[in-house]
């Protein structure tokens, strides 16, 4: 079941007895913009440790434990061109308590709680909380960039994409954070209650009609300007960009990333995830059996695809002194791909690969979620799941070479590293 409750707020329902939890989604989406993305994060934070009733973050804690063991947090994510706050809450199934009681309904009232009673005063969050929660954003910043496999991968995508927004991390930066105040961050909390797209989802054994007239007591407004995620387009560069940069690491890190130009269930889809996976998404692949395997010339090596933004990256973990004979590696194996070079064993494997993966996702409350959500907004991925299947086993080798022959290196990013393993 799909219902607007009030223009540009959705309830979603998945009824299904498979699980003896229901899990519920609140999900706030805007256009991703580097002015907000910050603040959104910094909010999820604020909103998960306390509220008005529930002053400390031991008295939500006790709630949750109230609620039968619940358990209850905030995500940030950014995907084309949104970002998205989404609320998590899992509850038991209240069919399976002695005394059945009404846990939804309590649930409900918690949500209620904590998303429209924060704990803040005179349009200002509360300070203690407010300073407290921005310091450890900050820590849990650093240490992000601590880890130099996500540092290179946020490097390569800052150096790829030429807008600002898609430069900037879905958690936000520190330089942003720091120019947030108590009282700005009041004032956004209140523009992104009124504004933001909502989308309520539920899956579980629930009553449709009951789930519609507890969500009721949720108080939202008709959002002014509807919203409608879309995809990210970028311009074709026209040179390959390259920025090199050295740290006192052991590892040097190489990552590369290419335009591909196709996106979310449009236009050769399901022959890009063919080709990712042949390319480096799987232990199969060309990059892992040739560039690590064969020529042990990485530490790792794989393939990740963003078709809302049409892009492809390839991360490498490497002896520094092998960087140019990996970079030629790696395109021997682009180029074998765009040659058809494919025995009728790896495409068959990578396809049973994809379909087991898809399979297992079908089991996976918070896939389905996801999936009834896109489904909601893009037309195009309505399939069945015979229907996907289908598409996925329909892939040729033609289809594969037609792909990879539009995938195009435009940036690469390399962190070198200073020390060698006898140093460290």
């Amino acid at each position: 079941m799909s219902i607007s409750l009030v223009p540009g707020v959705d309830l979603h329902v998945i009824p299904t007895t498979k699980y003896k939890t229901i899990k519920l989604y609140i999900r706030f989406a805007e256009t991703l913009s580097k002015e907000t993305i910050s603040q959104r994060t910094l909010l999820s934070n604020l909103l998960e440790t306390n509220s008005l009733n529930y002053s400390t973050q031991a008295d939500i804690s006790k709630k949750l434990a109230d609620m039968y063991g619940a358990s209850f947090g905030f995500q940030v994510s950014k995907k084309g061109d949104s970002h998205y706050l989404t609320l998590v809450l899992n509850i038991v199934n209240e069919k399976f308590l002695p005394h059945h009681e009404n846990i939804l309904a309590e649930a409900i009232d918690f949500i209620k709680e904590v998303l429209f009673y924060p704990n803040r005063s005179e349009a200002a969050f509360d300070l203690e909380t407010f300073e407290r929660e921005k310091t450890n954003l900050i820590e849990y910043i650093e240490s992000i960039y601590d880890d130099k496999q996500s540092e290179a991968a946020l490097k390569l995508q800052d150096l790829y994409f030429q807008d600002n927004d898609q430069q900037t991390p879905s958690f936000g930066t520190i330089k942003d954070l720091e120019k947030v105040t108590a009282n700005s961050l009041s004032a956004y909390y209140d523009w992104m209650l009124a504004n933001n797209a909502v989308d309520i989802l539920v899956i579980g054994d629930v009553d449709e009609e009951e789930l519609l007239s507890l969500v009721k007591i949720l108080p939202f407004e008709p959002r002014t300007s509807p919203f409608s995620p879309g995809f990210y387009h970028q311009p074709a560069r026209q040179n390959l960009l390259e920025k090199k940069e050295q740290q006192p690491v052991v590892q040097s890190k190489l990552n590369l990333g290419f335009r591909t130009g196709i996106y979310y269930h449009e236009t050769d889809y399901f022959p890009l995830q063919v080709f990712n996976g042949l390319f480096g998404g799987f232990p199969h692949s060309k990059l892992f059996m040739n560039v690590r395997e064969k020529e042990s010339m990485a530490y790792y090596t794989s393939s990740s695809i963003d078709t809302f933004r049409g892009y492809l990256t390839v991360q490498t973990g490497i002896e520094g002194k092998n960087k140019e004979r990996v970079l030629e590696l790696i395109q021997e194996q682009l180029e074998s791909l765009k040659h058809g070079d494919i025995t009728d064993e790896e495409l068959l494997q990578t396809k049973e690969m994809l379909r087991t993966h898809y399979i297992l996702s079908l089991d996976n409350g918070s896939a389905l979620l996801e999936k009834s959500y896109l489904m909601s907004k893009y037309p195009k991925a309505c399939l069945s799941d015979e229907e996907w299947l289908a598409c996925l086993n329909q892939v040729t080798v033609e289809d594969i070479k037609r792909v990879a022959n539009q995938v195009t290196l435009e940036a690469v990013y390399f962190l070198e590293g200073s020390l060698s393993y006898e140093e460290d």
